[in-house]
């Protein structure tokens, strides 16, 4: 691993709050190394005559129209739910 340290993956995980083991962090480093490898040859590319863009194709937006449906009752969605409170699904504090 050249260019990704061990240490900078470990940093990412632990932020990402994820555990990984040793070989799991040569794996990564070794697939971000190509991925680093791969952006450096697009960036060998001339691209002084191409127009920029932001899509290949011409996109466009395909949203469907917003239609009023009948839902899931509040009783219905929050009847599996291990903890509630006034009518919402309360989850454990994730900040520290």
């Amino acid at each position: 691993m050249e260019r990704i340290t061990e240490e900078q993956i470990r940093h990412v995980a632990e932020l990402a709050r994820l555990e990984l083991k040793d070989e799991e962090i040569r794996h990564f480093g070794e697939q971000l190394d190509k991925i680093i490898d791969a952006a450096q040859q697009l960036n060998e590319l001339d691209t002084e005559n191409i127009a920029p863009t932001s899509h290949v194709l011409d996109v466009r937006n395909v949203l469907r129209d917003d239609e009023v449906k009948p839902s899931l009752p509040r009783e219905e969605a929050l009847k599996n739910a291990p903890d509630q409170q006034d009518g919402q699904i309360r989850v454990p504090s994730i900040l520290e």
